[in-house]
């Protein structure tokens, strides 16, 4: 049996350019992981057939899980005949806006590359994966990249600084599609993706905190007024910069030092006893 760590992401910077010819929309972003993560085991059945069993009731054990899809893809490009077993461990929150389903499935494709032996590399893991899921390909090399296309096409870069991210999700799922369908020419900002890059090469936390940006936080407060609410608390909180994470509803608030994170952490347990609070590292 192979076990591969399957970490979540957060988008520094997440700008909507246009719509396309093919329904998605051309995006620039910024995403880094972050040190919560599910972790995906894989083994051979004696069957050929995919199977999937989760720690978690609320995601989908059929067909229709990226897992399943990343699967068969991977056994048809290489030809494989042989069953296997999927077991999710999930502790990344779910509809979220932090890529855990993509996540999931990039470890899939990683566990059967090992399982099966199967010289392949990276890159074309991220060819396979970009075919069901446009955050698949990043989530393949991790660390943190400028991801651009539909969010397929990465660039990776040099780490951010080290600091704290106090992640806030209020328990509800945030459908990306909804917020793309609902996104306007009203919605678009001026995202400081280049900002954002020029502050993590120079290495300095306060700039990155200043360049965070997201196309769709508009969009997601519009129709989840809560999502801003908790933006609004946290950076009361003392979070040194809150940005929500993809199209919601989760947001994070970086902290550069582990002092002030365990006070900015306790604070929003304080105010949110209901939701999902966590600190965890950046991993970059």
């Amino acid at each position: 049996m192979i076990r591969v760590k399957a970490p979540a992401k957060i988008n520094l910077t997440l700008d909507v350019l246009s719509k396309r010819s093919d329904g998605y929309h051309d995006v620039k972003m910024v995403m880094t992981t972050i040190d919560l993560a599910d972790y995906v085991s894989v083994k051979k059945n004696n069957t050929n057939e995919i199977r999937i069993t989760s720690n978690s009731f609320r995601i989908p054990l059929s067909e229709e899980n990226l897992t399943h899809k990343a699967a068969k893809l991977f056994k048809i490009a290489y030809n494989i005949n042989t069953g296997v077993d999927i077991n999710i461990e999930k502790n990344i929150f779910i509809s979220a806006g932090l890529a855990g389903g993509s996540s999931d499935a990039a470890a899939t494709l990683k566990g059967l590359r090992e399982l099966f032996k199967v010289d392949c590399t990276d890159e074309e893991l991220a060819v396979i994966g970009g075919e069901i899921g446009s955050d698949i390909p990043f989530c393949i090399y991790g660390g943190t990249a400028i991801a651009t296309g539909r969010g397929e096409i990465i660039n990776p870069i040099k780490s951010p600084p080290k600091c704290w991210v106090i992640l806030v999700n209020p328990r509800i799922g945030v459908p990306t599609r909804e917020i793309f369908d609902n996104f306007t020419a009203e919605n678009i900002m001026d995202i400081d993706t280049d900002g954002m890059t020029t502050a993590i090469e120079k290495a300095c936390f306060s700039s990155v905190c200043a360049s965070l940006g997201n196309s769709l936080e508009s969009v997601t407060f519009k129709l989840y007024p809560e999502v801003a609410k908790i933006k609004n608390k946290l950076t009361d909180a003392g979070a040194e910069g809150v940005l929500m994470s993809g199209s919601g509803p989760t947001i994070f608030g970086l902290v550069y030092t582990e002092k002030k994170a365990n006070a900015v952490f306790k604070q929003t347990k304080s105010l949110f006893p209901k939701y999902d609070v966590h600190m965890v590292r950046l991993l970059g």
